[in-house]
């Protein structure tokens, strides 16, 4: 371990500022679902039932991890110059050397948004039945790695459980997220099997997590049912929220890590 306590103090003090700032988001999160509240008695049945598909996906994850589990064997790749043969490898390697590879991971999975986004955003509504599943599996596969990249192992049912938690914490407004981040805080806790076992009860109500998430890139993408025009607003849509996920993911996750090691 590379960092001293006063280092990882100073690191720790940076995601905890992040936390704070999310309380800034309540406001325009408000605003930005009502339009597609509004829409829900409009919607196309077919595209109402592609967003049901994700109630079934999103609990397929968290319980066998679909087909969306990615790789350990990868952790070569995330760090080409170091010699990491495991996950207990990873955890050892300074936290700022982990922020950068994820930087990095972050802005190749914004370039990927941004081209899937902009060409399924060209048939407008036809289209978008494809794009918000597509958008679901990128953001679940990039909160999967940035786990690998800080040494946590996303096959590992508690990640996975985990991860759909930050995936809820970025859908949620102030009130939501202050009690994901109480969750998300507790489910390392040794001591604590019953706040442990909240989190599972939780994360049962899946139609909770759907819906949303679903209000909250939903109204965005009301913007991609023009077509031809679609391509414009699903580049930015996909690559905004890839970019939101993968901000809450690197927070959290190094957050983790940093406690785990002052605790050391």
């Amino acid at each position: 371990m590379n960092e001293t306590k006063e280092q990882l103090l100073t690191e720790l003090k940076k995601s905890e500022d992040w936390e704070k700032d999310q309380s800034d988001l309540w406001f325009w999160e408000k605003i930005g679902r009502l339009p597609f509240k509004l829409l829900d008695k409009f919607t196309p049945a077919f595209l109402q039932n592609k967003i049901g598909v994700i109630l079934d996906e999103l609990g397929q994850y968290v319980q066998s991890g679909g087909s969306y589990l990615s790789s350990v064997s990868s952790i070569k790749s995330y760090y080409p110059n170091r010699d990491v043969e495991n996950l207990e490898d990873v955890a050892a390697i300074p936290i700022l050397e982990m922020d950068q590879t994820v930087t990095k991971l972050t802005g190749n999975r914004k370039k990927l948004a941004t081209v899937q986004g902009a060409s399924t955003g060209i048939g407008g509504i036809f289209t978008l039945t494809i794009d918000i599943p597509l958008l679901l599996g990128m953001q679940l596969k990039t909160l999967q790695d940035i786990a690998i990249c800080y040494g946590y192992n996303p096959n590992d049912k508690k990640e996975r459980m985990y991860i759909v938690k930050v995936l809820q914490f970025v859908s949620s407004d102030i009130v939501g997220k202050k009690a994901i981040l109480n969750q998300l805080s507790l489910i390392d806790s040794p001591e604590d099997e019953q706040a442990k076992r909240e989190v599972v009860s939780e994360l049962q109500g899946w139609r909770e997590v759907v819906f949303t998430y679903r209000d909250q890139v939903g109204w965005k993408k009301l913007f991609q049912m023009i077509p031809i025009a679609g391509l414009l607003f699903g580049a930015f849509i996909n690559r905004s929220a890839v970019n939101d996920i993968a901000e809450a993911g690197m927070m959290l996750y190094r957050k983790r890590r940093i406690k785990e090691r002052l605790a050391e």
